[in-house]
């Protein structure tokens, strides 16, 4: 399970920096602190759903674009 969550985590760091934005521009549009994208996006942190939601609004993306990396 946790190479899902460091595989989700670096999905949303590529969306983040294809925006061109750090993780507090992020934080600060998802409503989220910082220092909980950070873990997200090294695979620390178990995303769940309302906030998977927030970052997928604030990147523009659809939800299922965040799971698209993850081999069934």
């Amino acid at each position: 399970m946790s190479n899902e969550i460091e595989i989700i985590g670096l999905t949303i760091r590529e969306c983040r920096l294809k925006k061109g934005w750090t993780q507090e521009a992020l934080a600060s549009a998802s409503g989220l602190h910082p220092s909980y994208i950070g873990g997200i996006e090294r695979g620390q942190r178990n995303l769940g759903l309302i906030n998977l939601m927030k970052i997928a609004k604030a990147l523009d993306v659809h939800p299922s674009q965040l799971f698209a990396h993850i081999e069934r």
